[in-house]
């Protein structure tokens, strides 16, 4: 579904939204988190995703992951793939962060395997022939350690609020 509430065809990008008799009827005494979740009579999962056209469904991303820069939408989970796949990467984050021009600009958060280095240069330079250079990052940081949950999930949410501190609007 697209964000006006439209049903999309196959192999176009919207939030996966599901409805059944299955399906919640609400959260605990939360009634706008209930609305805002069952918008346009279907449960929105904040899941962002395609259809193919075999009828299988694919999750790209999550829709509050989603970057909006210069008009594009850019899953992060597909850059985070490709710098990845550089050796001396252990882990990485792709987040939005605040630009004049673009509303949002992509940055990647990078933990370097223990005893290796990168440079920005290296990580833009292969984002920028494997995704082109709307998808690829503006600005690349080397961090000793992300911020993580108790179990270990990069806490993304922690480094946005980082680069968004000191702005009138938030992500």
């Amino acid at each position: 579904m697209d964000d006006e509430g439209n049903l999309l065809g196959r192999n176009a990008h919207g939030e996966i939204v599901v409805r059944g008799s299955l399906v919640m009827n609400g959260y605990y005494k939360n009634p706008e988190a209930t609305d805002e979740s069952s918008a346009y009579g279907w449960h929105h999962t904040g899941d962002i995703g395609y259809i193919d056209d075999d009828g299988f469904v694919f999750i790209v991303d999550r829709k509050k992951d989603m970057i909006i820069t210069g008009g594009f939408n850019v899953f992060p989970s597909e850059i985070e793939q490709v710098i990845w796949s550089h050796p001396n990467v252990q882990d990485c984050a792709v987040i939005g962060v605040p630009d004049e021009k673009w509303g949002e600009a992509v940055k990647a958060v990078i933990e370097v395997v223990p005893g290796k280095t990168i440079s920005a240069t290296e990580i833009i330079a292969l984002c920028k022939q494997k995704l082109g250079s709307v998808k690829t990052p503006k600005s690349v940081e080397v961090w000793e350690t992300l911020p993580r949950s108790p179990v270990g999930k990069v806490l993304k949410k922690e480094l946005r609020k980082i680069f968004w501190e000191h702005q009138e609007r938030l992500v």
